[in-house]
């Protein structure tokens, strides 16, 4: 493929990637966990508030590069943000990684990269939660980075791709805790790929005298980067310790997986093949395959020293590890087989232009790359079901206890209701919910000045005058004897399984039904 080609092709790649990741961004209702990220950075937006919470929320650079789009998009408070402003942000790097795989034209050449990243504009996982607004797309583009940079610095060492190396690094470390994994599944990857290789003659090594010099700049640049963020620019020195401590909480919160529990194949199954009744079939096996074929393809000619044949090799040895170590952690989220499939889609495409380059004969490339443009097209209707047509339906493998649209009338149900109060936004809210049957809800009544929450009855205190209560159904068993037939409740589901309950004064309910008529 002569370049021209590949550049416009490449183009409509990127051209159809940005597409699918940006267009109806406020389709899906907030995710309790975007909703959680949201309200965090609206302190940071509001007040130049952040500190580190180790427990909780992840890293701090979420937040920070969210800046950029609230500014541009003249979001000045936590109640003028809404969900595009928010999930440009994953959006944004989303398509970046498509851009990003540029940087592989080096080990991989043209066809592997163009095919790479066809699938990877389209694959539905990838696009789904290229519109989620949690750290795990930010994750995947630094991770990304990361590789790309190490292996053309072994390619050629510099002083740049070391630098490099280490920004990406210090951005990974400053995402998400679970980077640890992917520094450990790349080392081994390194180690075996040298192994495998018996010699070592064909990569560059820099000299004694530069190498240390090199790591230098790369371990400086990780630590500086990851220092200022994690210490919000010096006004929390002790978030850097605490990056580190919460490394025992998440370890332990691993083991202890709870509902997100699921069997070592979790990953695989959801990928390879899921189908609900009603529901149409989900399956990203055309790119499991060529995956399998660009494996073999890494390990086609063991005693080559050619650099395009050992980048494979360490892209599969990568995967190989990463997707071990997230089979065998007992808890298991959707978003998390991102840091494995990443290097599945650059095998896929090393399997596809092999496939292609097998193909003599005319008819015989045609046959295939219809083939191909079949497979491409099945998982772009896939990507469209998943973002713009069940994008919250239970049918949807990757609407992980996603919130509910019937949610949506409750926060429409409270908007309308406050416009016929007296005191409109000011009017008094009281929410008594667990945590988890609380989010989204913060972030839905943003807006709102008086909004208390509780976990129990008894601490939420007394009713009376209280013009509107949300409770889960467990506490509005509780609540029955307090408001007695002073309220009118109606029941919505929050998500799959998860109801709350809406108790509005009768008072306010009557005006509301007159006023309304």
């Amino acid at each position: 493929m002569n370049k021209a080609a590949f550049c416009g092709l490449f183009l409509i790649v990127l051209a159809g990637a940005i597409v699918f990741r940006v267009v109806g961004l406020e389709l899906r209702p907030m995710h309790h966990d975007e909703a959680n990220q949201a309200l965090k950075f609206g302190a940071l937006l509001e007040k130049g508030e952040y500190r580190y919470d180790k427990s909780e929320h992840h890293g701090p650079s979420l937040y920070y590069l969210s800046l950029p789009f609230a500014w541009a998009l003249s979001k000045r408070t936590l109640a003028s943000l809404d969900e595009v402003t928010l999930r440009l942000v994953p959006a944004f790097f989303g398509a970046g990684i498509i851009l990003l795989m540029l940087i592989f034209l080096k080990p991989l050449k043209r066809e592997p990269v163009l095919f790479a990243a066809m699938f990877g504009a389209l694959s539905p996982v990838m696009v789904y939660f290229s519109r989620f607004y949690i750290q795990e797309m930010l994750l995947i583009f630094f991770l990304l980075g990361f590789l790309a940079s190490v292996w053309r610095y072994v390619l050629h060492p510099s002083k740049g791709w070391a630098l490099a190396a280490g920004f990406f690094a210090g951005m990974m470390y400053t995402t998400k805790e679970t980077s640890v994994i992917a520094f450990g599944a790349m080392a081994g990857a390194f180690l075996l790929t040298l192994f495998s290789r018996g010699k070592t003659r064909s990569l560059q090594k820099p000299s004694a005298r530069v190498w240390p010099w090199h790591l230098f700049l790369a371990l400086a640049s990780a630590i500086i980067i990851s220092s200022l963020l994690f210490s919000s620019f010096f006004h929390n020195p002790q978030g850097i310790l605490d990056s580190i401590r919460s490394f025992k909480i998440y370890f332990v919160r691993s083991g202890e997986a709870g509902w997100h529990s699921h069997p070592w194949y979790y990953y695989l199954k959801l990928l390879a093949f899921n189908k609900w009744e009603g529901g149409p079939i989900w399956s990203e096996a055309l790119i499991l395959v060529l995956a399998i074929v660009g494996s073999f393809v890494a390990f086609k000619d063991s005693s080559s020293q050619n650099s395009s044949l050992t980048f494979p090799k360490f892209v599969f040895f990568y995967s190989s590890l990463s997707i071990t170590i997230y089979s065998l952690i007992p808890y298991k989220t959707p978003w998390s087989l991102l840091s494995f499939y990443m290097g599945f889609l650059l095998l896929t495409g090393i399997g596809a232009a092999f496939l292609l380059k097998v193909c003599q004969k005319n008819y015989q490339k045609v046959v295939f790359l219809s083939a191909l443009g079949i497979g491409l097209l099945n998982l772009g209707v896939q990507s469209f079901q998943a973002n713009f047509q069940l994008q919250a339906d239970p049918r949807n493998p990757y609407a992980y206890a996603q919130t509910s649209p019937d949610f949506l009338r409750l926060v429409k149900r409270i908007d309308d209701l406050a416009s016929h109060h007296l005191e409109r936004k000011q009017m008094l809210i009281k929410v008594i919910c667990s945590p988890y049957e609380t989010w989204p809800l913060p972030w839905y009544l943003r807006a709102y000045g008086k909004v208390g929450y509780w976990q129990g009855v008894e601490a939420a205190g007394g009713f009376e005058g209280v013009p509107v209560i949300v409770s889960s159904q467990e506490q509005a068993e509780k609540l029955e004897r307090y408001l007695g037939d002073k309220y009118q409740s109606a029941y919505y589901e929050l998500r799959p399984g998860v109801l709350l309950v809406l108790h509005v004064q009768k008072d306010l309910w009557e005006k509301f039904l007159r006023e309304r008529i």
